[in-house]
């Protein structure tokens, strides 16, 4: 594959570096969601294109993971995403035993519908692959340098709500895909390419994909992309009036493009928790920061631990800080440290002082200063695709949560003694439990008395984190 420019890997580690420190972002003023780009005739996704057999049930795995539900402005979804700015598309490229006929189409979540973007190639597999892809001007007006990381978790997130809303038929989940192929399967110009070729519209840029076949079979995913990918581009997106990107949205996009180059893809079992229902996925939200201050069960805790260390094996280690009588910083293998580590978290986390009395906050930690790139990206898909199922698990069992993305100064490693720059906090989820009878609302446990144990200097307060919905 082609080699990114010399300029994006050297400046990726100062990139990360600067995602992590305690800078505040310069932000523009918030941006409106654009009108969806690819134009062409809607379609209703509950249409029958394979004549017999089992079909990929579209119409209910869009629905209940990617789509605006009927009657909202937009902003409240069952998918998380930093600042409730959603700047994730799909992208549908469908074989047979598909319940839409063979081909590209491009999914509109406001409407629920799919705009044709030209033929399937004559040796498409059963199946559909979907490419997902972001968009990163709205996200990069509001986080500033930050935004690429968010980005990255959103997309996780994302991958996560289809593929529990499409399991347990067969789906696989692919993180490490090359970007340029994605490009190519969707029908998409590359991120060095767009603008000569779309000028005035937004770049999209791919970093995830899943694979939905119609039944369990033999049919390798990674064929099925590449069949896709020898397909060329037939339809545009319609035309804009954009003009030269600022510094930080273009280098957000180099970057975004430079991490996602790689040398194959890995193909993973998408797995939903047993207890996570088609009306879990419907109803979850991520709850007010004044929702989150019971504890939950230490039972359904370790439960919800146990989902995000093992949901993606190849992503980063979880651990959950807890306060009460028995304060500390628990993994799924036993304490890692002891003290109340809540109150250096919530400096940590952008200065949102409400973490300091979460009921409990897990983290996804590892990542160092000096990943390579496609450590970066697997670090914060995977965090954000594991946050996203360990966050339905959690509905389905009766607990709130909030996703939690940004994090600066976070070197949980330094902080426990270990060597700096080795063991960073990527993502996070703080989850509470039910309130207590006669609980007043926004109740708050008491202050512990054993002290933290996490030192950190304060951050200044900025606008944040993962911050969806109500």
């Amino acid at each position: 594959m082609p080699q990114a420019p010399p300029a994006a890997a050297d400046f990726l580690p100062r990139a990360l570096a600067d995602a992590r420190s305690p800078r505040v972002p310069s932000t523009a003023p918030y941006l409106p969601e654009p009108p969806f780009p690819w134009g062409g005739p809607a379609l209703s996704l509950d249409g029958r294109g394979s004549t017999g057999g089992r079909t990929v049930g579209l119409e209910r795995a869009l629905r209940l993971s990617l789509a605006v539900p009927h009657g909202t402005p937009g902003r409240l979804r069952p998918v998380a995403a930093a600042g409730a700015l959603h700047p994730v598309r799909a992208h549908l490229l469908l074989g047979p035993g598909c319940s839409l006929p063979p081909g590209r189409y491009a999914y509109d979540p406001h409407t629920h519908r799919v705009h044709p973007r030209g033929p399937a190639p004559a040796d498409a597999p059963p199946g559909g692959v979907v490419v997902l892809t972001v968009t990163a001007a709205r996200t990069v007006a509001h986080y500033g340098h930050r935004a690429w990381p968010l980005l990255l978790l959103d997309a996780g997130h994302a991958a996560a709500a289809l593929a529990l809303a499409a399991a347990p038929v067969g789906v696989r989940v692919s993180l490490d895909a090359d970007g340029a192929e994605l490009s190519a399967a969707a029908g998409l110009p590359r991120a060095a390419e767009w603008q000569a070729r779309r000028p005035g519209t937004e770049p999209e840029l791919p970093l995830a994909a899943l694979w939905l076949p119609p039944a369990p079979g033999p049919v390798p995913p990674a064929a099925a992309l590449a069949a896709w990918a020898a397909l060329p581009c037939a339809f545009a997106p319609q035309p804009g009036t954009g003009t030269a990107p600022p510094r930080e949205l273009d280098d957000a996009r180099t970057l975004l493009a430079h991490i996602a180059t790689g040398s194959g893809s890995t193909w993973h079992p998408a797995r939903r928790p047993a207890p996570v229902t088609d009306e879990t996925l419907r109803t979850r939200r991520s709850a007010a920061p004044s929702d989150l201050a019971h504890p939950p069960a230490p039972d359904l805790l370790a439960r919800i631990l146990a989902t995000a260390g093992d949901t993606r094996p190849d992503g980063p280690a979880w651990a959950a800080a807890i306060g009460g009588d028995a304060p500390g910083l628990l993994t799924a293998a036993g304490p890692l440290a002891s003290g109340d580590a809540r109150p250096t978290l919530a400096r940590w986390a952008a200065g949102q002082q409400w973490v300091g009395t979460a009921g409990a906050v897990l983290v996804a930690h590892g990542c160092p200063a000096d990943a390579p790139p496609a450590l970066i990206r697997s670090s914060h898909l995977a965090a954000g695709y594991a946050a996203g199922v360990a966050q339905a698990h959690a509905t389905a069992l009766g607990l709130r949560s909030r996703p939690i993305g940004s994090w600066q100064q976070a070197d949980l490693g330094a902080a426990l003694g270990d060597t700096p720059g080795h063991d960073w906090i990527v993502h996070g989820l703080a989850l509470a439990g039910p309130r207590g009878k006669g609980s007043p609302p926004g109740d708050m446990p008491p202050a512990p008395s054993t002290p933290p144990a996490l030192q950190a200097p304060s951050a200044p307060t900025t606008p944040s984190g993962k911050e969806e919905h109500p």
